[in-house]
């Protein structure tokens, strides 16, 4: 298979692990940002989708028209209404074409718990038993334990694989992320047609996670301990940490843009965090930074700094604290989870305060998005007019070192994809609100008791700084 002769001629391609040594740091503006090797695709191949409805229409029309392969790699696939039509959409499929490989890779321990503030459960894992049972095999559902607890890092890799095709967003397949009753969490959402770049993400999943001894199917009867699989575990992380996406040096031709898939993992030799910091301090005029939950890794917050003191403009889009994924309103009962939104908000209100010059200059221009009770969850870069990075990395301090996270990085020197790109990023900021000064944000005076309390606690025994290294 085609997979197979990409995995085994990895090592005669150029090691995107060493992106650190082919980086160029720029001192000032003109100076090139980053060479890495890349994928020569069409800009016609590139297209952005324009919401969830749409990324969930794409993801399932494409899997009923699949022929050959089906390789899905994401957080969770959850048991709900949008995570089973998923999940019917793919025995559908195998079942039409019995010859079709399809396989799901979902973090290991977010599978098999319930969800946060929910009753116990066997979680996710019980709904691949029941369709395997139901339905009977053909669509294997993997684990990947990249840690031994969630707590200390998940799968977070993005990129769902079908066919020749690569459809690339930051969502996880359930309910909310594929607009499914009235509510939606918004993301961003890729589709990427050129088989050498699906070959190598599918290569990467062949040879790295599913031939690994700690990846185990949870489809089927009889799934180990995480205990009993602690010393395949760390075989799995050393492998990861050294692991990368196969890809050619391809020179580009006229109307093609170079796309470089990147792995990251670990707090050192982490080429994705090496590949973000090179392509912020590359900036020459203005960035676009896109997070959904404002607790920056302090190498970005010093590049950040650099950039308005050589006068850059910056516009940076965070949900609003009540578009986030963990708020919790005031009038139902409080979680300790809840307080999360609330520790970002202060993130961002010190943030704000500090550059407060630079936000009345409109060189630094913080846009808050809120639409309705849906959620906000996008995240990548627009570098000036030629760069754009799609991901799941959420630029926080868990990202940076402790769970597993790509992106495609999509340098366009011809400026191909600029009014794609500008029209996603108009897209985005119709439910933003620009930020006028600190001052615009809920003072925690006002927060409810139970936060009040919460962050009293926290300051006087400094966890919150251990929370923000985690979270």
């Amino acid at each position: 298979m085609m997979e197979d002769m990409i995995a085994r001629k990895t090592l005669m391609t150029t090691p995107i692990r060493l992106a650190r040594r082919l980086v160029s740091f720029p001192r000032r503006k003109g100076t090139p940002r980053l060479a890495l090797p890349a994928f020569a695709v069409d800009a016609a191949a590139i297209s952005c989708l324009s919401g969830p409805a749409a990324f969930r229409q794409t993801l399932l029309t494409l899997i009923a028209q699949a022929t050959r392969r089906i390789v899905i790699v994401t957080l969770y696939l959850q048991d709900d209404d949008g995570g089973r039509e998923v999940l019917d959409a793919l025995y559908a499929a195998k079942a039409r074409r019995p010859e079709l490989q399809v396989s799901v890779f979902v973090d290991w321990h977010r599978a098999q718990r319930g969800l946060i503030g929910k009753q116990k459960s066997e979680g996710n894992a019980g709904m691949y038993r029941e369709y395997a049972e139901r339905l009977g095999p053909g669509v294997e559902i993997y684990g990947v334990p990249v840690q031994n607890r969630e707590l200390f890092g998940v799968l977070h890799l993005k990129g769902f694989v079908i066919d020749d095709a690569v459809l690339y967003s930051g969502a996880s397949l359930n309910d909310v992320y594929l607009a499914r009753h009235q509510r939606y969490r918004l993301d961003r959402y890729h589709l990427l047609r050129h088989a050498p770049l699906a070959d190598s993400m599918a290569a990467f999943v062949q040879r790295h996670l599913r031939d690994s001894e700690a990846v185990r199917r949870l489809d089927v009867a009889g799934v180990p301990s995480t205990k009993s699989l602690q010393p395949a575990i760390r075989d799995l992380r050393l492998d990861l940490q050294r692991a990368a996406y196969p890809v050619p040096g391809e020179v580009l031709e006229h109307g093609d843009v170079a796309v470089t898939p990147l792995l990251g993992f670990g707090r050192s030799d982490n080429a994705l965090n090496d590949a973000l910091l090179a392509l912020l301090r590359g900036t020459r005029q203005r960035l676009i930074l896109l997070t959904p939950y404002f607790n920056l890794p302090k190498p970005v917050r010093n590049v950040l700094g650099q950039l308005l003191r050589r006068g850059c403009t910056i516009d940076i889009m965070i949900g609003d604290k009540t578009a986030n994924d963990f708020y919790i309103p005031p009038e139902q009962p409080f979680k300790t989870i809840g307080l999360l939104p609330y520790l970002y908000e202060n993130n961002l209100r010190r943030f704000a305060r500090t550059h407060r010059r630079q936000i009345d200059s409109g060189q630094l221009n913080l846009h808050l998005w809120r639409d309705g009770d849906n959620s906000y969850h996008l995240k990548g870069l627009f570098v000036d007019d030629d760069v754009a990075v799609l991901t799941g990395h959420n630029l926080n301090p868990r990202a940076w070192s402790l769970d597993l996270e790509n992106a495609l990085v999509l340098r366009d020197p011809a400026r191909l994809l600029l009014a794609k790109h500008d029209a996603e990023w108009a897209a985005l900021r119709r439910h933003a609100t620009r930020l006028a000064d600190y001052h615009a944000l809920e003072s925690p005076r006002h927060y409810p008791a139970d936060v009040r309390k919460l962050l009293r606690r926290l300051n006087r025994t400094r966890l919150d700084r251990l929370a923000n290294r985690l979270l």
